[in-house]
């Protein structure tokens, strides 16, 4: 009995293991193939209106219109893995540009927030204000610039991918010093939701058929002026900012004391 049982464990490992490499195999093809791309993308976009559709608002929320309290156009920012329902939360008749990072990582990110009309700028946020000009971040930060002198309001990600999650980055409050609009920090939360643990900002993925909640943090304005000091306080504020309003928003959402 016990022989069969190990046999069995055996052939179930070796099973596993071929369609491990099976998957192996064929991933990198499947990845490569713009109708497969064109798939994912149309499934995501489907899943998170089922999300949006199904999850009603708790009471206590914040109003989208709330957005507008610090001026028009401005600057909406959540943290890394918080952002997946960002083209549902801008006030009606609000146009936006976001900016995603150049990784391979934020490609089917970039492509979904297309389907969902959102004009997509490639950058970085900057780990050091010095470095706010590597990686393309000078010329998105130009091209966000360039958008909100237009009226339009800029969507970015305050902390730096795959670096120290939940602390910003510089990008946004380089933007924010440059066009002399107001950052609005937003956090979004549902009650079922999925959080990819082993994820280095451990992603939420929210899930349909239950309740959502959202903050909006007090507009954030870096003078013109700002020194470096200046621009090292805002990045503490609007750090803090985004930490304990996604305190506030776990607590509407799982009801916590």
């Amino acid at each position: 009995m016990i022989e069969n049982s190990s046999a069995t464990a055996k052939a179930t490992r070796r099973k596993g293991g071929a369609l491990k490499r099976f998957w192996r195999s064929v991933r990198g093809p499947l990845a490569n193939s713009p109708m497969v791309r064109t798939m994912i993308v149309w499934l995501i976009t489907q899943f998170f209106r089922l999300v949006h559709l199904t999850n009603p608002r708790l009471a206590g929320s914040s109003d989208l219109e709330d957005m507008k309290r610090g001026g028009e156009p401005f600057i909406a920012v959540a943290w890394h893995g918080q952002h997946l329902m960002a083209p549902f939360l801008m006030p009606r008749g609000v146009r936006f540009v976001a900016m995603f990072s150049k990784s391979k990582d934020a490609e089917l990110n970039a492509r979904v927030a297309e389907r969902f009309g959102v004009e997509i700028v490639r950058g970085s946020g900057g780990r050091e204000r010095a470095r706010g000009t590597e990686k393309g971040g000078a010329r998105a930060l130009l091209v966000l610039k360039k958008a909100l002198n237009e009226g339009k309001t800029a969507a970015m990600i305050a902390d730096i991918p795959h670096g120290t999650p939940r602390d910003s980055g510089f990008g946004v409050i380089l933007l924010a010093k440059l066009s002399g609009r107001p950052i609005l920090p937003i956090c979004y939360l549902t009650t079922r939701r999925k959080v990819l643990e082993k994820s280095w900002d451990k992603t939420t993925i929210p899930l349909p058929f239950g309740k959502s909640g959202l903050i909006v943090g007090d507009p954030i304005f870096v003078p013109e002026n700002a020194d470096d000091a200046m621009l090292e306080a805002k990045r503490i504020e609007l750090t803090n900012s985004l930490n304990e309003n996604t305190r506030r928003v776990h607590q509407l959402v799982d009801g916590l004391a």
